[in-house]
């Protein structure tokens, strides 16, 4: 068979050797054999500069997430680059964009009131907001664990079980005999949302209970939260409500109720404990968290934490997480300090979400998981989802299975979900894409036959809200192959934008439920959803040209917008691009015919039929060179998910090598252990994941049986099935930690010679090893055309 190799004459190693040369190689790596995994967490890295990541302590999956909430740009809640602490709340989402999400109720502490005069303590938000001490011990975290210390000597030191959250606030800074602490809550939550509210104090306990409701951050609809706190460490001294600025000691209760100015930045109010100076200067505060009632909150709270043990707390977290990190191994010698932190720390985001509210569902009653906190299908599909299916099969299971009791009980399944609410469509209806991926590596428990009446419903019935569901503009999509930038739509509702990048998902929607169909034994449905996937190609204008500042670009061939007659439309390909109106393409009616990107990177995107795209593109080499000038032009984000394919899409043009120079490029240009260290915001643990994967060297195509093969960023690499108990290792022969050696001469698997650029699950599930020999000049190894990952059409030989 005739090879793809053409060899260029710069490799990308030689611009990205320099990047390695700042990330401390001589710092010896840490064998296989490493004390603890959680050493190379750093809950920080992103939360500076939009990263947007959850900074505090939680569990993997878990609902209750505590952390210090500071004012400014507070999606997560914490951000380093942000001065002031309001307060301490125990639910939080990571990485997300838009709006702040949660933070209900948060906890306050005050040495003591001024002159003892309770109305001389700080009530409102801006009032009592705090300066934390912002050096390199100011605030520390770790799995399990999150504390700040704030300037007015309070230290705050939060963990976490899975409803609850435990705090522990130590009063150092002012002496025991003039201590009298008070501990409000604020009936408020981070986006400042809260229609109505209600907090109760019980004066001989000093618990303080309550409830709300409130709006989802990227989605419709309102849902109700409940809170219960108690506190030891000190004798309850009096207790309270405040309304803005005032307290008092004679009212335990207090409730707040729309009337059209009554919003938490007008009108904030809550309850209080003050209470006797603490014998060793430090009070516990137990917080309950709920979905379902006050009583479940405080029972949540007393199950899981009935002796306010900090320290086992602390404890148990780390196990839980030690336990799900664990089921990869590295032998890490000569890799540096750093890129291992960068690489743990991303597996760790990762685990954050979506979060499992088993039990804490009020919509319907259910024996079946269910996870909340998709923020949203259309970036987690094409690595979260993958990277759990590797690491967490059982938790993937249970997350699939509750999107499909969601359908059972919703009627579609959901885009995006949170707070109980239905979140927006970006795309797509990507669920499908997760569950054809599931299906074709085997998770287990999941119902397959509702699963495929699912996404049937997607590519057949219009939701009449499409907005937060299903796909919209289905009557064209059926009757002239794509979504026309005109489209008429008399069946369903929803933001009539997105024409180009919408027909590529639902193309590509179709062609995994084509792969249920076929597995499933609905040969009629395979055939139909088969060509309906070729779709993708009614968009592409074989004449269209682009040009940046004037300049061609020298490419011809992109998607471009259509109308409804079959003519044409026109979106300059580089618009919503770095180099152009980059912030023109989101979910809003003027948000044009691409999402989040330009029609030059959509063009890139038939990941199941990469033979047609790249005959269309001209053939290999023209590819290979559009997408190098793609990379190089500045033209690529990566800060946005749908760039994540691209880094590897050279696989297909026969040139594995030059996706490897690329991910070694991003990692650690884009990707590092600053503040400040990821691209974009994380995307609830997207960033995460693509740093995971491509260390690791399988990037997986979301939807397919498919693993893009490249080196591993370590001398060998091991992933445990945690249901088969089989492991998986990859090895690297030649390797080397200054990355000169990233280009595969040979590959074996099991000792016999594997030259397929591409892998599928069944390594990881059946267990084995993959031995790569590497070299530093590209070799033609994985270059022909029979190595290349499928296609639905024909590559060009």
């Amino acid at each position: 068979m005739r090879s793809l190799f053409q060899p260029q004459s710069t490799p990308l190693s030689a611009i990205a050797a320099t990047l390695y040369a700042s990330v401390a190689l001589n710092v010896p790596g840490v064998s296989a054999k490493r004390s603890d995994v959680l050493n190379y967490v750093d809950p920080f890295i992103g939360t500076a500069n939009g990263g947007h990541v959850f900074a505090g302590a939680n569990l993997p999956f878990g609902m209750a997430k505590a952390v210090a909430d500071t004012i400014g740009e507070n999606q997560a809640g914490f951000a380093w680059d942000d001065q002031y602490v309001y307060g301490f709340s125990h639910m939080h989402d990571s990485g997300t964009g838009g709006s702040p999400s949660l933070g209900n109720f948060p906890i306050f502490p005050q040495a003591s009131c001024p002159n003892d005069d309770i109305n001389q303590c700080k009530w409102q938000m801006n009032d009592r907001a705090t300066a934390w001490s912002n050096s390199s011990d100011g605030a520390q975290a770790r799995p399990g664990y999150f504390s700040i210390d704030l300037e007015n000597g309070i230290q705050a030191e939060m963990t976490t079980t899975n409803r609850s959250a435990l705090y522990r606030f130590t009063f150092d800074g002012t002496s025991s005999e003039s201590l009298s602490p008070v501990i409000l809550v604020d009936l408020m939550d981070l986006p400042q949302s809260r229609q109505n509210g209600t907090a109760l104090v019980d004066p001989s306990t000093g618990r303080l209970t309550g409830n709300g409701t409130f709006s989802p951050s990227f989605g419709i609809g309102t849902y109700d939260m409940h809170f219960c706190a108690d506190f030891r460490g000190a004798d309850v001294r009096n207790s309270g409500v405040w309304v803005q600025n005032r307290a008092n000691f004679t009212r335990k209760s207090v409730s707040l109720t729309p009337d059209g100015t009554n919003t938490p930045a007008t009108l904030s109010a809550g309850t209080f404990v003050q209470f006797n100076s603490p014998k060793d200067n430090t009070i516990l505060a137990r917080v309950g968290v709920s979905f379902m009632s006050v009583d479940q909150a405080c029972a949540n709270a007393e199950k899981e934490q009935p002796n306010f043990d900090f320290e086992g707390t602390v404890s148990a977290a780390e196990a839980a997480w030690r336990e799900k990190l664990n089921v990869v191994t590295v032998d890490a010698e000569g890799v540096s300090s750093d890129l291992q932190t960068v690489f743990w720390s991303g597996a760790y985001r990762a685990m954050i979400s979506p979060q499992d509210y088993t039990g804490e569902n009020p919509l319907w009653q259910s024996t079946e998981p269910y996870y909340d906190s998709y923020y949203c299908i259309w970036d987690s599909f094409r690595s979260i989802h993958p990277l759990l299916t590797l690491l967490d099969p059982v938790s993937q299971s249970r997350m699939m299975r509750s999107l499909v009791d969601t359908y059972r009980h919703e009627g579609y399944l959901p885009d995006c979900r949170m707070s109980l609410c239905k979140g927006f469509t970006q795309g797509g209806s990507n669920a499908d894409v997760l569950l054809a991926e599931a299906y074709l590596k085997k998770v287990q428990d999941i119902d397959w036959d509702t699963a495929y009446e699912a996404v049937v419903k997607d590519a057949e019935v219009e939701p009449a809200n499409w907005n937060v569901e299903g796909r919209g503009g289905l009557h064209s999509w059926k009757n002239l192959g794509y979504i026309p930038t005109d489209d008429y739509d008399p069946y369903g509702v929803g933001t009539h934008t997105r024409s180009i990048s919408r027909t590529v998902e639902y193309a590509y929607n179709d062609f995994c439920i084509s792969e249920m169909a076929k597995g499933l034994g609905h040969h009629a449905d395979y055939e139909k959803y088969t060509v309906r996937s070729g779709n993708w190609a009614h968009m592409f204008n074989a004449a269209q040209t682009s040009s940046i500042n004037g300049s061609n670009t020298g490419f011809t061939g992109f998607l471009q917008p259509k109308y409804t007659n079959g003519t044409w439309g026109y979106q300059d390909p580089i618009f919503c691009s770095p180099l152009l109106d980059f912030d023109s393409c989101y979910l809003n009616p003027d948000g044009h015919e691409t999402y989040e990107g330009s029609a030059f990177l959509y063009t890139f995107y038939a990941p199941h039929d990469m033979g047609s795209l790249i005959t269309a593109l001209g053939g290999a080499k023209s590819f290979t060179k559009r997408l190098t000038y793609f990379h190089e032009s500045g033209l690529l984000y990566v800060g946005d998910e749908q760039a994540f394919l691209t880094v590897f899409q050279f696989h297909y043009s026969g040139r594995p090598a030059l996706s490897a120079e690329r991910s070694h490029y991003y990692i650690p240009s884009q990707f590092n252990t600053t503040v400040a260290g990821i691209a974009g915001n994380d995307d609830s643990g997207a960033m995460g994941s693509f740093i995971v994967l491509s260390m690791m060297g399988l990037w997986p195509v979301p939807g397919q049986d498919v693993y893009l093969i490249t080196p591993p960023y370590f001398k060998e690499i091991s992933i445990r099935h945690t249901v088969t108990g089989n492991v998986a290792t990859i090895r690297n022969i030649n390797f080397d930690p200054s990355y000169k050696n990233i280009y595969i001469q040979s590959a074996k698997r099991d000792g016999k010679p594997w030259t397929k650029n591409w892998i599928s699950h069944d390594f990881f599930l059946d267990g084995g090893v993959l031995e790569l020999e590497l070299g530093s000049s590209e070799s033609t190894w994985g270059t022909h055309v029979k190595d290349l990952p499928p296609s639905l059409g024909d590559y060009s030989s």
